[in-house]
């Protein structure tokens, strides 16, 4: 056992053994949390229930490899947030990555960084999620979300075969892409399938070898995927912005500080301006991506130029055209982010007409509506989807979006590694608070119930007196 390994075993048997389930069981239940994705958030959320003596769960992931997007949709080089920010460790020192990272390639190594390389941080999970013993269902895809019989039904997909599940409670730790899915602009959506791809898609970049490519946006994951296939051999890649300059900022950054996990107690009016400035400006790329990025030739970035068409040219080839005239690609891809709708996830499609969503809950004054922004969820204090119309879906309240699409609602990234740490407590709290109500009689009884005798009287009888002795025996 390595020195790491070794550190991690002693801290996790200090906190002592996890606590008995206290959840009683449920006619026709499976399980009594299922936590769809195996990646940073579905790690820390299952290690979290498990301390808190949830332990009849089951964490689900598509992949059939390694759980989450880092080595299987990333394609940066590093994280893209500080590498002292508390994560899934939980707070436990030596579960944390720096302690992982050090164990490993020493504290000069660690130094010499400010965010965490990506594989790096793969191989950190890996390692977590084997020391904390979470065990993941792989290759099990959420296909559809149904309520009977005051329980979830679950339609699962197990390595191509049909399985079914019955939950009391859903978490969807889905990643940047749950909850909605990946924005295809207009422009594009008329190309024929197989012509256009988008960021998060899997890339073979060596497909891209010799080829011009064009990537419509200029973010952080428009300029991966640019210098990706450009290292990989692709003769060009050109970028396209819509505005005359990159993003100077990120708006998020104005929220990376303390008070941001009191956000969700504002008025919706305060919530509404904050995610909208933060949909308004967007993202800038990152400097060492742009700069990994810069430093490669056959890297074009076209500024002021939106597409204004885009057809199919001929030849697996896409003509597209901008106001200065018309390039010609081997391929196209969509750096254009993710658009967070329930009603586009089609595992919530049996639920999302009874889900509110923003524009559900709050009206903005005409200059402030962002019809983008009013399709997100309305998410309650633990991440739960609430009701549409009060009173005709309680239920929907027993499935959790720990996901970005909670960033109306909560002001920041959820999902990524800086929301966990108070997030996770958060989300599991909520989960805690809402079994002790669902199964009140049963705490009520279980609380109010006589234990069983700690002490007999033979255990103390023989410092018993009379009651006359002692008294003749107390001094004048």
């Amino acid at each position: 056992m390595s020195e790491v390994d070794r550190a991690a075993s002693r801290a996790l048997e200090l906190l002592g053994p996890a606590p008995a389930s206290w959840v009683p069981v449920a006619e026709g239940v499976d399980r009594d949390v299922v936590i769809v994705g195996a990646g940073q958030s579905g790690i820390a959320i299952a290690f979290a229930l498990l301390r808190a003596g949830i332990t009849n769960i089951e964490v689900i992931d598509a992949e059939t490899g390694t759980p989450g997007v880092w080595s299987n949709r990333a394609y940066m080089e590093r994280l893209r947030t500080p590498k002292a920010n508390r994560g899934p460790d939980l707070g436990i020192p030596a579960l944390t990555f720096r302690a992982w990272y050090e164990a490993r390639s020493g504290a000069t190594a660690y130094d010499a960084f400010d965010t965490a390389p990506r594989e790096a941080w793969d191989d950190y999970l890996a390692w977590l999620r084997r020391s904390l013993g979470i065990s993941v269902r792989g290759g099990t895809r959420l296909r559809l979300i149904t309520r009977a019989n005051r329980r979830f039904e679950l339609e699962l997909e197990e390595n191509g075969a049909p399985v079914r599940l019955a939950a009391r409670k859903l978490v969807l730790a889905t990643g940047i892409a749950g909850s909605g899915g990946p924005a295809i602009p207009d422009v594009l959506r008329g190309l024929p399938p197989g012509l256009v791809a988008h960021s998060y898609d899997r890339f073979s970049f060596d497909d891209f070898r010799g080829k011009r490519i064009g990537i419509l946006g200029a973010a952080s994951s428009a300029f991966d995927i640019a210098a990706s296939a450009l290292e990989h051999g692709a003769a060009e890649a050109h970028l396209f912005s819509r505005g005359a300059e990159l993003a100077h900022f990120t708006q998020l950054r104005a929220t990376a500080y303390g008070g941001i996990d009191g956000f969700h107690v504002l008025p919706d009016a305060d919530r509404w301006e904050i995610a909208r400035l933060i949909r308004q400006r967007g993202p800038a790329p990152s400097k060492d991506t742009l700069a990994r990025a810069l430093r490669l030739p056959g890297l074009h970035l076209h500024l002021a130029a939106p597409w204004r068409k885009a057809r199919a040219a001929g030849g697996g080839r896409v003509e597209v055209e901008i106001d200065a005239g018309p390039f010609v690609f081997d391929a196209v891809v969509a750096g254009t982010g993710f658009t967070y709708d329930p009603t586009l996830a089609p595992e919530l499609a049996a639920l999302a007409p009874q889900i509110a969503l923003w524009g559900d809950r709050y009206t903005p004054p005409a200059a402030k509506r962002d019809p983008v922004l009013a399709r997100f969820p309305y998410l309650g204090p633990g991440y739960e989807f609430t009701e549409k119309h009060p009173g005709t879906a309680p239920f929907v309240r027993d499935v959790h979006c720990f996901t970005p699409a909670a960033i109306a609602s909560f002001g920041r990234f959820v999902s990524d590694v800086a929301s966990l740490a108070t997030g996770v407590p958060r989300l599991v709290s909520a989960i805690i608070e809402s079994f002790v109500r669902a199964d009140r009689a049963h705490h009520l009884a279980r609380m109010t119930q006589q234990p069983a005798d700690d002490i007999a009287f033979s255990d103390y009888a023989a410092a018993v007196r009379p009651a006359a002795a002692t008294l003749a025996a107390l001094p004048e």
